[in-house]
């Protein structure tokens, strides 16, 4: 299953929105450096949609703010 992401890093909480079935808005806290943001976006998903982080992958969008993870 794929997701298209709109990711806001440095959010004061962390959270997740569905907008439509396969688009999420994710807030991190974390900065988007050294892909700090990019792990946090992958554990947020991964509990989002009750799997293991490992199973999460980014496809497109890892130096962005639009991104399109899969679930494996």
């Amino acid at each position: 299953m794929k997701f298209f992401l709109s990711v806001k890093p440095k959010s004061s909480k962390a959270r997740i929105e569905q907008g439509s079935e396969n688009e999420l808005t994710v807030w991190v806290r974390e900065v988007p450096e050294d892909g700090k943001a990019n792990d946090a976006v992958v554990r947020a998903v991964a509990e989002y949609c009750d799997v293991a982080p490992s199973r999460v992958k980014i496809l497109r969008g890892a130096t962005g703010r639009k991104k399109v993870v899969e679930i494996l």
